[in-house]
């Protein structure tokens, strides 16, 4: 390399924070390796100038192709890009990297190569929310790339294989939702000819050529004309430009059936491509039943044969050695720091770093007691008045202190044990916004905290009011905030000495603890068991007084609190605390310090290893040789391995030893489960074992021997803690010990121990008080023992091994996979491109009775939609492969959007909470519900032929259920006969009425206020009607029995001037109900009428001629004419019969619905005009049972529903039987055997978020479409997608094959509220409604 000769050690302090800025940004993959090059080269040319001008003629030989000594450099340089082959990795959170899993997940990956599957890529319309590097709540990223970089990026295009899953450069810009493409992996994109499928129209889509697009853009029937506010793109002129199709481009160019159904457009292509993908059959087979009942309608899994199940004995009991008895310890650990404040006062106990890696401040143990005893002399005796003590003994207080300033935290801890108050550390509040804010109120809250301490920086840099308070943040109780600096404290007087008790039962202090939903709870810990604790650990880990520790981890909580503030303290050891913000601009700080101090021991993560390790460069003075024991705190995760191998590897050279490296296992509850001893020179390896993911997920230990793609290395943790007894119990039910094979959750038995979760005595139960029972149920003792919530088991010489947690276990289909392996098995899929700093969350939700795995990773700034959906399909693969589970959501959110935790992770039950409430505001989005969802119940199949209606009724009669007949009351007979034979048609009753009550109003029109603006009397009707009858007698040359088109504005006042409007489509009309019409008929208007009457009143010369012909508009696009003959006045009774049983999933529950069948003298008779079908005719209206009474003839009504007898009465006295509607059959859909009223699923679909007004359902091809209208911002669009799924899934158990998210107003209405659903299908499928984002649920 260029910086062969420069000496870095000997540059300036601002330049070496910008190679070591470098080296962060390419050990997160921000960078790539030539890209840090190009910048590494241009930071060092002004020195590497100086070098060169005194060596120029060394310089001017080292182009030289020779081999020699001139040579070196570029050699070199090529040596070190080969050694480190990890750095391009792309991933920032390096604790699951593994060289071995990453060639597994590509072994997988390529065995997919030859699959020509081809996954429909989402339709996304370029819209202000899509998101940008700059303007989308990304910070400016300059360390993102370079200008070489982007170079690269480009160019590396032709390098890939051309067996890649989906080729990228297919798909074209999908952001536009004209451009988009479907194609496979391995096709050429056609030029000239189309695709075969587009020349032949599908069966499926032959018959649903019944509903017509009319090509010229004619509006569909029954369209109001103010539809345009919300339809505008239903009801088109002929030279209307179609949004999402360019002016030029022509309707009758899309291919189209012999009715006009497009079936080779961008959207059917795509539904097309989603069946193929589904065509795959489902891993676990469907049973051959199916039940109805509630839980019990999903599939009941089958046991496999095959399933490995654990075959060893039962476990015993692993016992630590003895804690030994030192003469010298403590009674308590105050009673430490008071022996050393007095006797070691010069001692250091602390050193604090600033940002830049240099030491700020050494507090002394001297200083540390008087600060200490100042501290507790003040909560007691300086807060209230002189009457009144606000801090009492056992009184809890909270110490809220950034990472960058342990010191100020030391002497808070230690100064509420000495006044006996219980401290409970928690992070800074930053804002009221902060992830998990709400939570920390929780436990502040049920640990009754009223007093907080602060320093006072940190009391400036919390948010404020615009009157200068501390602002109340979200569920916080109310806080009285107390600085805690010197300046503040008062110097107790001579005679004042803290009270130190004998570490007893007493809470001594509470930490923090999130579990896997998000609540924060504190884990009480006694002063006995935090003594012993620390004697525990100064034997296990052989502390010695005054060592030297490096501390990398959080001080306030888990091993950074337990090593770095209290055994230190007891053992006099000098701690030097590196933040987190240090790690950031100097990740090699903590190995310099470890160097300078000759640390004996380090405390640090598998990412501060890795940190380190890519910050290393030529740096040869630094030394590890002083460190007998490197602590690597979640050396509990099985993915450290690679890490501790990497860093050892690295820095063997510079004294590293193997034995030094010791991971351990805690957990807040059981705290220090295990820890690997500081082994010595010569001894044995740490023992591995190499296990089968498949045998983990059942629970069982299997050592992995054939698929060698699905396998993880685990490493021990060393051994129990001393005087601790532990065992293996079930993580489900009743705590049973779990056999020598078999994986369970480690519970521990020691005083060294929580004590209880402060507050919540219900929980704390089921944690801290478990009394484990062998097979047949019996207690192994009495002794209570502690969850740890780590699973693992125990291996030969009873070493502990630990392969997660139970906070990061995802139960699905009874199988039990590991949110950290499956992050890193996403992360080896080539991430660099795409995701954000390696930061990736996995989580479940419950869905449809089963666990659901949801992966949320960030997107880089500048990663296109095409690398992006391609790292999506290939992680679907990889995961399919390595751990046979499906994934049901994959989504990608803009960079640094997701939540954080105070140390910069990713907070994972506040991102599972975005996701649920549709607030997560992903970027990209994959939906597999059809892939891991097999627990569907089998779809119903159609009942046989020999099975009828008599059958069902026989049966029904069987089963004592009484047959679903109803009867209306009589209407009673009228008194004047001779009235009712002279006014026997509705013209007849209208003169008579208008003759004998002229003045009874009739109709009244409101307005939206409420208030009548029109009324209608019988003798207006009455002449107005005679008017229009003289206007078409004269005028329109209408010959009696012809047709008349009678068209009205709703809403409008036209009661008493009913106009016939003829317009230039009424032949549209024709089309629809084969009704001859004139269209050449005269406009009239209400001033152009008629002022005398007609000379004659038609009389039709029976009952039998038709009145008036009904119609009806239904939502799947049918308009029927149906004849309506004049009314009868001797009308006695109707009746009701539902017949043909079958079951349909609505809102009453799987009710038994049936279709409803009337007899009514005043039922129509036929429809009008069906060019000779008499069979529907007959079917439809004369309709005759094929039991009981065969010869009456019943009328199909259309809609189904059901009878039940209530406990109302009618007038003779017999309880009421009610007659309730489903719904229309038409209407229905039919899925997996079903019927489906789309109101239902639709009502579903608008209450699952805030953002959807209207949604519309129909189905195309068996897939079910949903369509919903986007009120919010368009930010929200892509949330709607999962929630819209997991609502229909969870309610109506079905899958959504299509999710359409389109602007408010695109969903037809017509004039009476109705949703024309077959015209949002057709304009659909011909790509007309220019949608926000599509959906293809894989």
């Amino acid at each position: 390399m260029a910086e062969r000769g420069v000496d870095v050690s000997a540059l300036p302090q601002e330049v070496r924070e910008q190679l070591a800025e470098l080296d962060l940004e390419l050990s997160e993959g921000d960078i790539t390796q030539k890209g840090y090059e190009k910048k590494r080269a241009k930071v060092l040319a002004p020195y590497l100038t100086q070098t060169q001008s005194k060596n120029t003629e060394i310089s001017l030989s080292a182009s030289a192709p020779e081999p020699g000594p001139s040579n070196s450099s570029s050699s070199s340089s090529r040596h070190r890009r080969t050694r480190r082959p990890h750095r391009s990795s792309g991933t920032r959170d390096e604790r699951y990297r593994s060289d071995i899993h990453t060639e597994a997940v590509q072994a997988a990956l390529a065995k997919h190569k030859e699959e020509k599957m081809a996954l429909p890529m989402p339709t996304k319309r370029r819209s202000a929310y899509v998101q940008s590097p700059i303007d989308n709540c990304t910070p400016p990223d300059s360390s993102s790339s370079s200008d070489d970089e982007a170079v690269s990026s480009e160019s590396a295009g032709p390098q890939q294989s051309p067996d890649t899953w989906i080729n990228s450069s297919l798909h074209g810009s999908s952001t536009s939702s004209s451009a988009s493409s479907t194609l496979s992996h391995g096709e050429s994109r056609p030029t000239q000819a189309p695709q075969p499928q587009s020349q032949q129209p599908s069966a499926l889509a032959e018959a649903f050529a019944q509903t017509r697009i009319d090509p010229v853009g004619v509006g569909p029937p029954d369209m109001p004309s103010h539809a345009q506010a919300r339809g505008s793109r239903v009801d088109l002129p002929s030279n209307a430009v179609v949004r999402g199709m360019s002016r030029g481009q022509s309707r009758s160019s899309m291919m189209e059936t012999a009715d006009g159904v497009p079936v080779s457009s961008r959207v059917s292509t795509k539904i097309q491509q989603l069946l193929n993908t589904l065509k795959r059959p489902k891993r676990p087979p469907l049973s051959e039943f199916f039940m109805d009942d509630q839980e019990e309608i999903v599939e009941v899994p089958q046991a496999d044969p095959n399933t490995p199940k654990p075959e060893g004995r039962q476990i015993i009991p692993v016992k630590g050695e003895p804690l030994g008895v030192v003469s010298n310890w403590p009674p308590a650990l105050q009673a430490a720091l008071a022996r050393w404040g007095a006797t070691q006062g010069k001692s250091p106990a602390l050193t604090a770093l600033d940002i830049t890696g240099k030491p700020l401040y050494t507090l002394t143990y001297g200083k540390l007691w008087s600060r200490s005893v100042k501290l507790a002399y003040t909560l007691l005796n300086k807060l209230g008045t002189k009457n009144e003590q606000i801090i009492k003994p056992g009184d809890r207080v909270a110490l809220v202190y950034p990472n960058s300033d342990p010191g100020m935290f030391w002497v808070a801890f230690y100064g509420c044990l000495l006044a006996e108050v219980i401290p409970v550390p928690i992070e800074v509040p930053l804002s009221r916004k902060d992830a998990g804010s709400s939570q920390v109120g929780f436990l502040l809250g049920s640990c009754g905290v009223g007093l907080a301490l602060t320093s006072e920086i940190c009391l400036k840099g919390l948010p404020k009011t615009p009157t200068g308070e501390i602002l109340q943040f979200k569920g916080w109780p109310r806080l009285k905030w107390v600085v805690t600096d010197s300046k503040y404290l008062t110097k107790p007087s001579k005679d004042w000495q803290p009270h130190i008790p004998t570490a007893n039962t007493d809470t001594a202090y509470i930490e923090y603890k999130a579990s896997k939903e998000g609540t924060v709870m504190g884990v009480a810990v006694s002063k006995v068991a935090m003594l012993t604790h620390c004697q525990a650990l100064t034997q296990a880990c052989n502390y010695c007084e005054g060592e030297t520790l490096v501390n990398v981890l959080d001080f306030k909580k888990d091993m950074g609190l337990w090593h770095g503030v209290l055994t230190s303290i007891m053992n006099r050891i000098h701690t030097i605390s590196v933040p987190y913000a240090v790690m950031k601009a100097c990740p090699q700080s903590w190995v310099q310090r470890v160097h300078i101090h000759k640390a004996r021991v380090a405390l640090a993560k598998c990412r501060d290893l890795h940190w380190a390790m890519m910050a290393h460069r030529e740096q040869r003075d630094t030394s590890l040789a002083s460190l007998r024991m490197l602590i690597v705190a979640d050396g509990a995760n099985p993915w450290s391995v690679s890490s501790c191998d990497a860093f050892l590897n690295v820095f063997q050279a510079h004294g590293l030893k193997s034995e030094v490296i010791c991971p351990c296992a805690t957990s807040p509850e059981a705290m220090t489960v295990a820890i690997r001893r500081p082994g010595v020179a010569g001894a044995p390896l740490p023992a591995r074992a190499v296990l089968s993911m498949t045998g983990l997920s059942h629970g069982v230990i299997r050592v992995n021997t054939e698929d060698k793609n699905s396998a993880l290395t685990v490493q021990d943790v060393g051994h129990v803690m001393p005087g601790a007894l532990m065992c293996i119990v079930k993580p489900d039910g009743p705590p049973m010990l779990c056999k020598t094979d078999e994986i369970g959750e480690i519970v521990v038995n020691s005083r060294a121990g929580g004590t209880m979760y402060y507050g919540l005595s219900g929980v704390t139960k089921n944690t801290f008080e478990v009394i484990p029972v062998n097979a047949s149920g019996t207690p192994i003792g009495e002794i209570p023992f502690v969850r740890s919530g780590l699973l693992g088991f125990v291996g030969p010489g009873s070493l502990i091994f630990v392969v997660g947690k139970n906070e990061g276990l995802l139960m699905v289909s009874g199988r039990r996979h590991n949110a950290d392996d499956l992050v890193a098995t996403a992360l080896a899929v080539e991430p660099v491109k795409t995701v954000y700093r390696g930061r990736i969350a996995v989580f479940s939700v419950t869905v449809f009775y089963d666990e659901r795995i949801v992966i949320v990773a960030e997107q880089r700034p500048d990663a296109s939609e095409e690398d992006s959906f391609q790292w999506m399909s290939r992680v679907l693969q990889a995961i399919d492969s390595i751990h046979q589970v499906g994934l049901y959501c994959l989504a990608l959110v803009p960079a640094n959007t997701l939540p954080k935790t105070p140390l910069g992770g990713i907070h994972i039950s506040d991102t599972k909470q975005l996701f649920l409430e549709g607030a997560l505001h992903p970027c990209n989005i994959l939906m597999c519900p059809h892939t891991c969802v097999t627990n569907m119940p089998k779809p119903r199949q159609k009942q046989p032929v020999g099975v009828g209606p008599a059958s069902i009724m026989v049966g029904n009669l069987v089963a004592g259920k009484r047959i679903a007949q109803a009867a209306g009351r009589d209407l009673g007979l009228i008194e004047d006969q001779d009235l009712v034979r002279k006014h026997h048609f509705l013209t007849e009753a209208l003169q008579w009425r208008a003759q004998t009550d002229p003045d009874h109003t009739l109709y009244v029109l409101l307005n939206a206020k409420g208030v009548a603006v029109c009324t209608a009397t019988c003798v207006q009707l009455h002449k107005r009607a005679e008017k229009i009858a003289a206007a078409l007698m004269e005028r329109s040359g209408i010959n009696i029995g012809e047709n008349v088109v009678l068209l009205y504005p709703p809403g409008k006042s036209h009661i008493l001037c009913p106009v016939l409007v003829v317009f230039e489509r009424l032949g549209q009309l024709k089309n629809y109900i084969g009704v001859k019409v004139k269209v050449t008929y005269p406009w009239f208007s209400p001033d152009d009428l008629p002022r005398k009457r007609p000379p004659t009143i038609y009389k039709p010369p029976n009952a039998e001629m038709i009145a008036y012909m009904d119609f009806s508009v239904s939502t799947t696009g049918m308009l029927t004419g149906v004849k309506v003959r004049d009314f009868s006045h001797h009308l006695n009774r109707f009746f009701l019969v539902i017949l043909g049983s079958f079951v349909i999933m609505s809102p009453l529950d799987a009710t038994n619905a049936s279709f409803i069948w009337v007899n009514s003298p005043h039922n129509a008779t036929e429809y009008y005009t069906i060019y000779g079908e008499e069979n529907l005719q007959a079917d439809h209206f004369n309709t005759k049972l094929s039991f009981g009474d065969p010869q009456t003839l019943w009328a199909r009504t259309g809609y189904l529903g059901f009878v039940k007898r209530t406990e109302l009465t009618d007038s003779s006295g017999d309880r009421h039987d009610a007659l309730f509607v489903v719904g229309s059959l038409d209407e229905t859909l039919e899925l997996r055997g079903l019927r489906y009223h789309p109101i239902d699923i639709e009502t579903s679909v608008s209450r699952a978020h805030r953002s959807i007004g209207e949604s519309a359902v129909f189905t195309w091809t068996n897939l079910l479409v949903v369509v919903a209208e986007l009120c919010g911002s368009e930010q929200d669009a892509l949330d709607l997608v999962p929630l819209v799924t997991n609502v229909v899934l969870e309610e109506h158990h079905l899958i959504v094959g299509v999710v359409v998210i389109v602007d408010p107003g695109v969903i037809p209405i017509n004039s009476r509220g109705e949703k024309q659903r077959m015209h949002l299908r057709d304009s659909f499928l011909a790509d007309q409604l220019d949608p926000i984002y599509v959906a293809y649920n894989m």
